[in-house]
Order: C-alpha cells, then sequence, then structure tokens
C-alpha cells in the first residue's frame, strides 16, 4: 500500500508551518529549503492546503502561511483526505471494473470486503492522530491508542 508523493510532501509542508504557531509563519522559499522541495512543488501543496482551509496565506513584505487553526484541531486523516482522497471510497469499484461499465463483481466482492475494512483501519489511526501529536516533542505520535479492538471483515451482502 501507497500514499503519495503529495500526501507525504503536503503534510510535512503543513507541519513546518505548525511548528511555529498561530503566530508564526513560513514563506514558500523556506518551507522549500527546510524540505528540499522547489518552489513550484511547495507552492501547489500550500495552494491545496489553503484551499481546504488548513493555513492562511498573507502578502507583503512580512507574508507568508500561517496556520488557520490550533494544530490540535486538525487531524492527520482530514489533511491527507484533502491531499489525495482516501485508499478506499465509494467509488473505487467503477473505476476498477476493468472493461465494463460495471463491475463483474459487483454483488459478491470479496476484495471490496477487504478494501473496506483496510480504509477503516487506516481511517481509525488517521483520524486520531493531530498535528500536534506529530510536533510534540519527546511524545511520539506511536504513543496514541490507535484501535480498540481488531477489525473484522464482513461479506457485502451477507445477511
Amino acid at each position: 500500500m501507497k500514499f503519495s508523493a503529495q500526501e507525504e510532501y503536503g503534510l510535512r509542508c503543513l507541519l513546518q508551518i505548525a511548528r511555529l504557531g498561530e503566530e508564526g509563519s513560513m514563506t514558500i522559499p523556506e518551507i522549500g529549503k527546510v524540505e528540499d522541495l522547489s518552489q513550484t512543488h511547495v507552492a501547489k501543496l500550500l495552494m491545496i492546503l489553503r484551499k481546504e482551509g488548513f493555513v492562511k496565506s498573507t502578502r507583503g513584505q512580512a507574508g507568508g502561511y500561517t496556520i488557520s487553526r490550533p494544530a490540535n484541531q486538525i487531524r492527520v486523516g482530514d489533511v491527507l483526505e484533502s491531499l489525495g482522497g482516501k485508499l478506499y471510497d465509494s467509488e473505487f469499484c467503477g473505476r476498477h471494473a476493468g472493461q465494463s461499465e460495471i463491475c463483474t463483481h459487483a454483488v459478491d466482492c470479496s476484495v471490496r470486503s477487504l478494501w473496506q475494512v483496510i480504509q477503516s483501519a487506516v481511517d481509525g489511526v488517521v483520524q486520531r492522530i493531530t498535528l500536534a501529536d506529530l510536533i510534540a516533542e519527546g511524545e511520539p505520535a506511536t504513543n496514541v491508542q490507535f484501535f480498540s479492538s481488531a477489525p473484522k471483515i464482513e461479506r457485502v451482502g451477507a445477511k
């Protein structure tokens, strides 16, 4: 399973800004230098993050990007979804139907159940972690309690 470069780099850029708090700001060149990314790539990522409401931009001499709300109010899952979407969503089967308009396994699909469980597990983790968890010094995000129980696979159409 892979997360896209856009999700990885976008989250890293947002974390750089979040580390400065609501009063701090960073410019595109500053973020690009710290993350070793081109200014064009950083600008593209920040445009998405701004449109999704995670950062605010200010023009001018003292301009730059600031976090739009406290880091403890921004869930990593929401950031990742805005940058690239989910691993599995309701349109997944339509995009992977093969040569047909409708998947030949639309009624009884074992694979869809697997993707749903995986998406649920991923959501269970990334929706519990905030930017504050990732930037907290001495408190790695691995200490967050992710699951109350193991996920179970349910057959689609099972009664």
